[in-house]
């Protein structure tokens, strides 16, 4: 169901089989500054075509939806435009639903009992090219990643300087730009400028395989040397 259209707006294509919880969200978004309710899916089919059609740049995904389900639905949607940024809003919080979530190339997972502020934190975070998480969720990263991960490899990631490969162990810790900026006293500017760099030697999509990757080369813990 397409919508409306504005310049210069981040478009949003909002994925969800319920009527009631996906109008309210339309409801909570339409008169934003900033977005552009680009149109409305109610299964991952349609999430598909009209990602095609409608060239979102954010898209508010389901999982547990009619046909093929939202990770399914994020996977083809990303391969086909990888500009488009996914965050996944769902009352699923297991393990395997956030993980299988992020290798599709969802961007962050909330879980439906956020409220319309955090929601709104979220599709700007995500919007931004940042990762974000539900904060139970976030804990339990956290703690599988510091528990069950080896000691960082000293020898991974051998492209990357050694600064790009300290700022790529905060990034696994879930820190965002302007929090490394602040620990590592350098601007703004300068730290995007980092991430891009990053991303392209490590040949990541985007800051959440990035992630994944660090992770599971051992960054992120407790010792990031």
């Amino acid at each position: 169901m397409p919508l409306g259209n504005e310049s210069d707006n981040k478009r949003l294509l909002i994925v969800e089989d319920h009527p009631m919880f996906r109008d309210g969200l339309a409801a909570v978004l339409r008169p934003l500054p900033g977005i552009e309710l680009a149109g409305l899916a109610r299964d991952g089919e349609e999430a598909v075509r009209l990602a095609g059609e409608l060239k979102p740049d954010l898209v508010l995904m389901d999982i547990h939806l009619p046909g093929i389900n939202g990770i399914e639905a994020t996977r083809r949607i990303v391969s086909q435009r990888p500009e488009t940024r996914v965050l996944v809003l769902t009352m699923f919080d297991d393990d395997q639903s956030v993980f299988a979530a992020m290798r599709a190339g969802a961007r962050g997972y909330l879980l439906k009992e956020a409220t319309p502020a955090e929601i709104v934190r979220a599709i700007d975070a995500v919007g931004q090219g940042e990762a974000i998480f539900s904060p139970s969720i976030a804990r339990r990263m956290m703690f599988y990643f510091e528990t069950l991960q080896p000691k960082a490899d000293p020898d991974a990631f051998p492209e990357l300087t050694e600064r790009e490969r300290e700022i790529l162990g905060w990034i696994a810790k879930g820190m965002n730009n302007s929090e490394i900026a602040k620990q590592l006293g350098i601007a703004q500017k300068t730290m995007r400028n980092y991430v891009s760099i990053i991303l392209s030697k490590l040949q990541a999509a985007d800051r959440a395989q990035a992630i994944v990757m660090a992770r599971e080369a051992g960054l992120g813990g407790r010792d990031l040397s």
